[in-house]
């Protein structure tokens, strides 16, 4: 897990580095998997208040959704890969008070 932390987000940042295109990709792909993470979720909460049970097992169903899953994963590693690139970006810039 800790390898593919780090490596998923590290070939994201040479891809988009070597081929332009890719850069665009991620960043699409990036909104939408916000907008449908968050969609999930707020529907899983609004469902939850609305039908006034708050179980853990209601709460945490949510967590079986693979869709949820899958684009709360690629979240995470697109946000390490944003803060690779800022790293980079703000390496050659001279510091400043």
């Amino acid at each position: 897990m800790l390898t593919a932390t780090i490596g998923i987000p590290s070939l994201m940042a040479y891809l988009q580095h070597k081929w332009a295109s890719f850069r665009l990709l991620f960043n699409i792909l990036g909104v939408l998997a916000a907008i449908l993470f968050s969609t999930i979720a707020a529907t899983a909460i609004t469902n939850i208040i609305l039908e006034d049970v708050v179980f853990m097992t209601t709460i945490h169903a949510v967590f079986l959704n693979p869709v949820f899953l899958i684009t709360g994963a690629y979240l995470g590693l697109y946000l390490i890969y944003r803060f690779i690139m800022m790293t980079i970006h703000e390496r050659d810039k001279p510091p400043s008070l």
